[in-house]
């Protein structure tokens, strides 16, 4: 069994991070032997589609690939090849990461075709998860955004299976910065007793994801 876990987070210890273990963990807890590979998209020097239509070309041997070759590529091959896909991101501007929108456009356009009923080029439908973390409570989820982006993910794969971890704790010092809008206090004690149940959920996923893999 082979899950690969992207982070679209800039920080490899933040909330996201975190999110990612616990489901690497559950994975692993189920079976012991299966292969977890963490991707930390920030180490990568990549750009997002370049809008070439390599992928498009008829009878051409880039059909249905990104002929872009770069840091990423190994990346994008491991992805599409994987029992267990999960991407990771925090919620920036009420969406996500940068990094991460670059990585599915690399990732998702080249197997999504023009042919009749933009038919999926992807030869591997592998489970998906998807994982966000963000500062805003659970009214604010930005979820028309992320129901969209899933929707064309379902398409080419599978219909993912979301997370998510809200009213993230930011700063490990609040003092040090001008805050006015939260209240630290407030914050630590919803970190302190929610923060670890969202973990929970993330092992639990991995869990039953990698259950379903093994059968």
């Amino acid at each position: 069994m082979n899950t690969v876990i992207i982070n679209g987070s800039p920080r490899k210890d933040g909330n996201t991070a975190r999110m990612c273990h616990a489901f690497a963990d559950g994975v692993v807890s189920h079976r012991p032997v299966a292969t977890v590979e963490i991707v930390n998209l920030y180490d990568f020097d990549f750009k997002g589609c370049r809008s070439c239509f390599a992928c498009k070309l008829k009878d051409a041997a880039t059909y249905g690939k990104c002929a872009v070759k770069d840091a990423i590529s190994p990346i994008l091959e491991r992805a599409l090849k994987a029992d267990i896909l999960v991407l990771a991101s925090p919620i920036y501007l009420m969406d996500v990461s940068g990094e991460y929108k670059s990585f599915l456009e690399r990732l998702l356009f080249p197997v999504a075709s023009y042919e009749a009923e933009y038919k999926s080029l992807a030869t591997n439908k592998m489970q998906v998860a998807t994982i966000y973390t963000m500062n805003v409570p659970k009214e604010m989820c930005p979820n028309q955004v992320l129901a969209s982006t899933e929707y064309f993910i379902g398409h080419i794969f599978r219909t993912p299976r979301r997370i998510c971890a809200y009213n993230t704790y930011q700063f490990k010092d609040y003092s040090k910065y001008k805050v006015e809008v939260f209240d630290e206090e407030q914050k630590k004690q919803y970190h302190d007793k929610i923060f670890p149940i969202e973990l929970k959920e993330a092992f639990s996923l991995g869990l039953e994801m990698a259950a379903e893999a093994s059968k």
